[in-house]
Order: structure tokens, then C-alpha cells, then sequence
């Protein structure tokens, strides 16, 4: 299947990056575009097509994959509408906070056909194939959503959703792996403070990280059980995990995801 990614930043270079890991997609099946040379001249040694013309990028390929900032979707859909087929082409917009009925009206043209649209959140994991991202229908069909979504999961987990949760999703997720990499990196200086080297209290907070996750993932536990399971009574586990509380642990974090909402 033909690809089109244009805007190649940072998560539009990560979709890239991801792409080109998974054995089943060509790197001759995929192009990109971008007004800045040497945001695709990264990708020149992988056998990717290149082009600097978001028109021309957009023209052949049958899934076209817009990854641009939220204030450049309109200029970067009006500049490519002349060259889409919408009838055949099927379009993913990932933009927060961008609507799909904005999407629409920015892709019309002016002969009633409908787009053939999803909307889509990733998170920067996608470059390693562990994104977890939020997929909207739009206008694009069933068999068009089974693609898209099949293609996304290749490069993590994928759910279809609403679009009204996709704030939500963006906060939990996209803005949730900056969460997490904030707590490895106060893990990281505790461990320096208690006499690990930096790289070494890294290393050791990274597997940690990573075993947890794969415990909840491989048990389905309710985390507060697999918690259970490691703090003995008068145990040291439970006089860390009390302290943090005492510090506002869960709240910090709950309130730093309603924020990310405005709420």
C-alpha cells in the first residue's frame, strides 16, 4: 500500500522511523514530504521517496498521512486538495484538538465528495513500535478503518474511539508518556541520591518500569493488587509508597491529567 506522510517533525519523523521497522512495509511504498530539507534528507539513506512538494507527495499514494502542527492543517489540506482523489484516497489527519468537521470543510472540493477521513492521536513510542494511539472514523468507510487500524497496530496498541474522547486520549497518552518518562527521571536522581551511579540507577529503573508493565499486562491485575503482593507489613515498600502519598502522589498525577483536559 502506497503511504504519503507529510510533515516529518518530531512525531511525523517517528511514524516514519516506526514504519520502516515493520518487515512487511517496502520503504519504496512509503514517501515523504516537507518544506524543510533536512527534516527528510534523516530518511535519504533508507530507500524512502523525498520531496519537498506536499502536492505532489499527496498525489499517488493511496493512504495519505497528514502530521503537521494545529495551526498548519488548513494551509497544509488547501495546498494538497487539487492533487487528492477522494473517492479513492483515504486521509488521516493527526493534529490535537482539530476537528474533523473543520477537516471536512478545509478538504471540499466543491464537488460534494465526502472524504474518505480518520483522525488520529499517536504518541512518540510509535518510532519503536509501542505507540498507543487514538483512531477516529470521519467519513472513512469500515474497510478503510480495518487498514488504517491495521497499520497502526503494527506500530503499537490501536483503539477505535469517539471523537469527543479523543482530548482525553491525547492527555492520557501523548501527553502521558512525557508522565511517565518525568517519574523515571526523579526515580533515576533518588537512585543517584542513595549511592547508584546515574547510568546505572537508569538502567535499573528502566527494567523496573518495564517489568511492571509487562506483570499488569500479563496478569490483567488491578495495579493496587499487584502493589499487594510486594508490601509486607512494617516493609519498607509501603513506607516509600505512604510517603509519596503523603507528598500527593496520586493526586499529582491525576491533577496533571485533568490539566492537560483544562480542567
Amino acid at each position: 500500500m502506497k503511504t504519503t506522510i507529510i510533515g516529518v517533525g518530531a512525531m511525523g519523523g517517528a511514524i516514519v522511523e516506526g514504519l520502516l521497522k515493520c518487515p512487511n512495509i517496502p520503504p519504496s511504498d512509503i514517501t515523504i514530504s516537507d518544506p524543510c530539507e533536512a527534516a527528510i534528507n534523516r530518511f535519504a539513506h533508507t530507500g524512502i521517496s523525498l520531496t519537498t512538494d506536499n502536492a505532489t507527495a499527496a498525489k499517488d499514494s493511496h493512504l495519505v498521512i497528514v502530521v503537521v502542527k494545529p495551526w498548519l492543517v488548513e494551509s497544509v489540506l488547501e495546498e494538497i486538495r487539487e492533487s487528492l482523489n477522494l473517492n479513492e484516497q483515504v486521509i488521516v489527519v493527526i493534529a490535537a484538538g482539530v476537528s474533523s468537521k473543520d477537516i471536512a470543510r478545509w478538504l471540499d472540493n466543491g464537488n460534494g465528495d465526502r472524504p474518505r477521513l480518520l483522525l488520529a492521536i499517536p504518541n512518540t513510542a510509535i518510532a519503536v513500535k509501542e505507540s498507543m494511539t487514538f483512531l477516529v472514523p470521519a467519513g472513512a468507510t469500515a474497510d478503510d478503518t480495518q487498514m488504517v487500524e491495521g497499520l497502526f497496530s503494527q506500530l503499537g496498541r490501536c483503539i477505535v474511539t469517539e471523537e469527543r474522547l479523543l482530548p482525553a486520549g491525547t492527555t492520557l497518552a501523548s501527553c502521558g508518556i512525557a508522565y511517565a518518562m518525568r517519574y523515571v527521571r526523579a526515580a533515576v536522581e533518588g537512585g543517584v541520591e542513595i549511592g547508584f551511579k546515574a547510568h546505572d540507577a537508569e538502567d535499573i529503573v528502566l527494567q523496573t518500569v518495564k517489568g511492571a508493565v509487562s506483570l499488569l499486562q500479563a496478569t490483567g491485575e488491578h495495579p493496587e493488587a499487584a502493589i499487594d503482593k510486594v508490601t509486607t507489613p512494617g516493609g519498607v515498600t509501603i513506607k516509600g509508597l505512604n510517603e509519596m502519598e503523603h507528598a500527593g502522589f496520586t493526586s499529582a498525577v491525576v491533577r496533571g491529567i485533568k490539566a492537560g483536559m483544562g480542567k
